[in-house]
């Protein structure tokens, strides 16, 4: 299916009127439009329509059926796409098309937050500026971009490891397309599954919120799905391209991306990569903060179209990483690795009720390296240095049904995790001078998960309801048990079953108001990390961490509510939740246990607690104002309490306040943008963590953007404008003679380059 932009399709709609008597002669005679899948291409068959008297359904091919009335909105609905309007513009736009495309809403569905990678579609996104998200080098980072996402940071430009109300590591399911995902190989995640993704080959984000989303995987805290864009079918040959460049002051950070892609009827090839490089930046202070980092990524994507409905997708990618400070960290990373391949097999029916069938297979190899041989340490008594391989691989397969107002989403996926790394410590120095001492990291350790899932969507009159389930068996074990380990836990394999389920709808009340209401339950076996790790100081203070085979299932019991009001001009969006945790995965300090390292404080040993608490809320609020200005307030806060040892939840996120004003000008070609950042002091510490208060800060950035032409444009702006000295509360302590938070960067001028080739 050939994609248009909006403003091309506006364009071309324009022209058609500029022919006399045209509408009359639409008007005259019976019209007809296709309703399309904005990513598969396939058609959307039992689609309702309400076009001012005229009403029905879209067929099995699409297609609606009507006489053409100017000035008339065509309001569209389907159990799967949500309920949307075009007006007379977009009516006539897509009669001269023939067609029209809706990407699924599951945004009606779920307590969501999407953020869009791809340049704008339609009017309701032209001010996203998608290609500055793509030469973005970490996905972690791009979730930044609002309040609902925080980072722990342990650099400061590399492995923003994503934290979603107070749920963090594998709390949160991060997958590309729904499937599949990677395992950090560094043991304090220096590589977390965000860094591998590959932003310029990204079309959204979708964050859905809390353990309601099953199909794709243990959605314990939230998903964190990472769409591609689709691939592009034409009826002619040609190629497409972009490329793209940027440069940061603070820092020197030079950063590229471009794609060149050749397709027709049938087929689609193209070719990526980017690369970025930067070095230490200063904070508001004029201090150095070690953040010098090398990424590039490269790979390959060939989509193909089958006889009958049949296509095949096949992406190769390759992330590479060198020299990353990491100065929260006793190692820095030399050198990171990763291959990713999936193939991809859909198809659609023309049936009664199966509709489509789609499956994935995938893997994931990351090769990681880190040491301290770079890192100024005086005195240095010791070298170490630490090798890492993961493995993630496995498959998911899904069919969906429709009866009537009802949709069915049932399938089964399985995913195989394997890690495998030794710590070798020479010390030069010392009473150990001359000796060396291999640690096993992560002992061989592997994790299988098989599950099998089911989704069921109703539409009755204007409420939805959504029932969905897993049902997940985890096995577990590992093959090169070291004897301190077996020493604790003589048994180290475990099987585990896990139940989940969510149940919940929304409802539209008018015209403007809508409600929904979500009630889940889910259960999770703790990962390798949790499970496995032998004597290693992951953890936020410098305690060794030992991993505890014999861990509960955690139990996610949470409540969503979410209210919107929606009118011309203005959307405001409320969403609440409550979650009630049992045999919460945390840990404790065991004087019992001795530590390997000479400067070590101690052992905390993985522990379930019984209870504890997380609740708080995420508001926004978008409004057009006069003369082409918009603004938006976004909001977001969690409160988080152990209860069993009656004090706050270790590693949560303040309060988080933004505003942001943009402009429109000159056909949409000046945009420009300001962004206020306030985020309160955080004084609900864990005292059993170490955590420190942190003070509150305000940051003020501006941005200009001109669009040169359809295929050039441009942008200019300044972050930290004020060149506040501030730090995240999610960001870790550099270590040294001089401990000090990771401080984010003081003011930053930037410039970045657009070209786009169609």
């Amino acid at each position: 299916m050939k994609t248009y932009t909006f403003s091309a399709i506006c364009l071309f709609a324009v022209l058609l009127l500029c022919i006399p008597g045209l509408s009359a002669l639409w008007a005259q005679k019976e019209q007809k439009i296709q309703l399309l899948d904005a990513t598969s291409g396939a058609p959307i068959a039992s689609a309702s329509f309400e076009y001012g008297a005229q009403r029905g359904l879209s067929g099995e091919s699409g297609h609606l059926v009507f006489h053409y009335t100017p000035g008339t909105d065509l309001v569209l609905s389907h159990v799967s796409y949500g309920k949307w309007t075009l007006n007379d513009r977009e009516v006539q736009a897509a009669i001269a098309l023939g067609s029209t495309a809706r990407q699924p809403s599951i945004m009606e569905l779920y307590p969501l937050t999407i953020i869009a990678l791809r340049p704008a579609i339609d009017d309701k996104e032209v001010l996203e500026l998608g290609y500055k998200d793509r030469m973005a080098h970490d996905g972690g980072a791009i979730l930044n971009q609002g309040p609902v996402i925080n980072s722990i940071r342990k650099s400061g430009n590399y492995g923003f490891d994503p934290v979603m109300r107070g749920f963090k590591y594998d709390q949160l399911n991060i997958v590309v397309n729904g499937a599949q995902s990677a395992t950090a190989a560094c043991p304090n995640r220096m590589d977390p599954p965000t860094s591998q993704v590959a932003p310029n080959m990204m079309d959204r984000i979708e964050v859905l919120k809390g353990p309601h989303a099953l199909r794709y995987g243990s959605a314990f805290g939230g998903t964190i799905n990472f769409v591609p864009s689709p691939a592009r079918f034409t009826g002619d040959p040609g190629w497409y391209g972009r490329l793209s460049a940027a440069y940061e002051s603070n820092g020197n950070i030079a950063r590229n991306e471009g794609q060149v892609g050749f397709h027709g009827q049938s087929y689609d090839l193209s070719v990526f990569g980017s690369w970025s490089q930067g070095n230490d930046y200063e904070d508001g202070e004029s201090r150095t903060v070690p953040a010098e980092f090398l990424r590039n990524s490269f790979g390959a994507r060939l989509g193909v179209k089958l006889r009958g409905a049949h296509r095949l997708t096949f992406t190769g990618t390759r992330n590479a990483a060198r020299d990353v400070d990491f100065p929260a960290l006793p190692m820095d990373l030399r050198e990171d690795d990763t291959w990713m391949f999936n193939a991809r097999h859909e198809t659609s029916f023309q049936r009664d009720a199966l509709q489509s069938w789609n499956t994935t297979v995938y893997g994931t190899f990351v090769d990681h390296l880190m040491n301290n041989f770079l890192k100024s340490l005086d005195p240095r008594t010791v070298n170490a240095e630490t090798a890492a391989k993961t493995r993630t691989y496995g498959g998911r397969t899904e069919g969906i049904w429709k009866f009537g107002q009802a949709s069915l989403f049932a399938g089964a996926d399985l995913r195989v995790e394997e890690a495998e790394g030794s710590r070798v410590r020479e010390f030069i120095a010392g009473p150990n001078a001359g000796r060396t001492f291999t640690d096993n990291a992560w002992q061989n350790g592997r994790i299988i998960k098989s599950g099998f899932f089911a989704e069921y969507r109703l539409l009755s009159g204007s409420t939805q309801f959504v029932f969905s389930s897993r049902l997940e068996v985890n096995d577990a074990q590992i093959s090169s048990a070291e004897e301190e380990f077996t020493r604790v836990y003589p048994d180290t394999e475990t099987t585990q079953v896990n139940p989940s389920l969510s149940l919940g709808g929304g409802k539209s009340l008018g015209d403007h108001y809508s409600v929904g209401l979500w009630l889940g339950r889910a259960q999770r076996s703790g990962g390798l990390t949790e499970r496995y790790i032998n004597y290693f100081p992951v953890g936020q203070d410098p305690f060794e961490m030992l991993g505890n085979p014999q861990l509960d299932p955690e139990i996610n019991n949470q409540l969503d509510l979410t209210v919107s009001y929606e009118r011309p001009g203005t959307i405001i969006g409320l969403d609440l939740f409550a979650a009630y945790l049992q045999d919460y995965i945390s840990s404790v300090i065991d004087t019992t246990l001795t530590a390997r390292l000479p400067n070590s404080p101690g052992v905390r040993q993985f522990i379930n607690i019984g209870q504890a608490w997380k609740t708080g809320f995420e508001l926004s609020w978008s409004q057009a104002l006069t003369a082409g200005l918009q603004h938006q307030v976004t909001m977001a806060y969690t409160y988080g309490q152990d209860l069993e040892r009656e004090e706050p939840l270790p590693e949560i996120a303040p309060l988080d306040l933004r505003y942001k004003l943009t402009g429109s000008f000159f056909n949409n070609k000046l945009q420009p943008q300001l962004v206020w950042r306030y985020v309160a002091d955080q004084q609900r510490v864990s005292d059993e963590f170490g955590e420190t208060s942190t003070p509150s800060f305000t940051t003020l950035d501006a941005t200009v953007s001109y669009h040169f032409s359809d295929l050039l444009r441009g942008s200019l702006g300044i972050q930290n404008i004020f060149d506040e000295t501030y730090y995240e509360h999610l960001n870790r302590t550099a270590r040294g003679s001089d401990p000090r938070p990771i401080f984010a960067p003081g003011r930053n001028v930037f410039v970045s380059l657009s070209l786009k080739f169609m």
